[in-house]
């Protein structure tokens, strides 16, 4: 039987998962986003980073796989179809990845204010970090000169929604390498230039760091929040234990596999 949780709906519980394989997290996602749709768990907002992978959206072409598939086994790199909007999409460490488990209906949002307040937490994040960047007319996502003459993006956008309620997200470049983003036409766009946190800052060099990732997610999770006017719940991805964190996620979902 349906039920609302305790909590109330304004509440976002936030969690940092640190370096989750892609294939696991993709199957939590699933297994929080029918929970929350049965009304027995919170609102959840996964924030984490992948090791390298490629994904495609419901509708993307493969041909914007620009690698081999030998280049790709030779790397330890799978391609992934998903149930998300979107094109072909490349995940790897230095990315902040997060996945907003959200059941709309409870917060009387429709689907374009949720993909804004999305926007919206990228850009503030970006800002915290230290980049400009703004949304860009026919183009999700999160862009640095996003009107200029150069725009690159720094951050992309994808989601699905399944009983009223959303799984996947956003992935924001923060000291990703950049290179790897010659394996696809990001978007489906060859002209698409990919950028980072780090890139615009002048540390291009830079190494992924989990622990940049984790900064990044301590500025989006309570921008998200405030987006969509929630209460934020949890441990700050500077202090949390990423293991006792995904402890608690099987813990919360224990109830509804029983």
């Amino acid at each position: 039987m349906e039920g609302r949780p305790a909590e109330g709906p304004a509440v976002i519980e936030a969690r940092w998962l640190g370096r989750v394989e892609y294939r696991d997290a993709w199957q939590l996602q699933k297994r929080l986003a029918a929970a929350r749709a049965d009304g027995t768990i919170p609102d959840q907002l996964l924030l984490l980073e992948h090791a390298p992978v490629l994904t495609l959206g419901r509708g993307a072409d493969e041909s914007h796989v620009l690698a081999a598939p030998a280049e790709l086994a030779a790397r330890g790199i799978e391609v992934l179809r998903v149930e998300r909007g979107g094109e072909v999409t490349y995940h790897g460490p230095g990315q902040l990845v997060a996945y907003p488990i959200v059941r709309l209906a409870d917060r009387g949002v429709l689907l374009r204010p949720f993909v804004r307040a999305l926007e919206a937490a990228l850009i503030d994040t970006c800002a915290a970090l230290g980049v400009s960047a703004g949304r860009r007319d026919g183009h999700p996502g999160c862009w640095v000169d996003a009107d200029g003459i150069a725009p690159r993006k720094i951050g992309a956008l994808g989601i699905r929604i399944e009983r009223g309620t959303s799984y996947h997200g956003i992935a924001l470049n923060v000291d990703v390498a950049l290179d790897d983003f010659g394996l696809i036409d990001a978007c489906g766009m060859p002209s698409v230039v990919s950028t980072s946190i780090a890139a615009e800052l002048g540390r291009r060099a830079d190494r992924p760091s989990t622990a940049a990732v984790a900064r990044a997610a301590d500025a989006f999770a309570p921008a998200f929040a405030r987006h969509l006017d929630g209460t934020l719940r949890g441990a700050s991805p500077l202090l949390a234990d990423p293991a006792a964190e995904r402890r608690s996620v099987e813990a919360l979902l224990a109830p509804v596999a029983a």
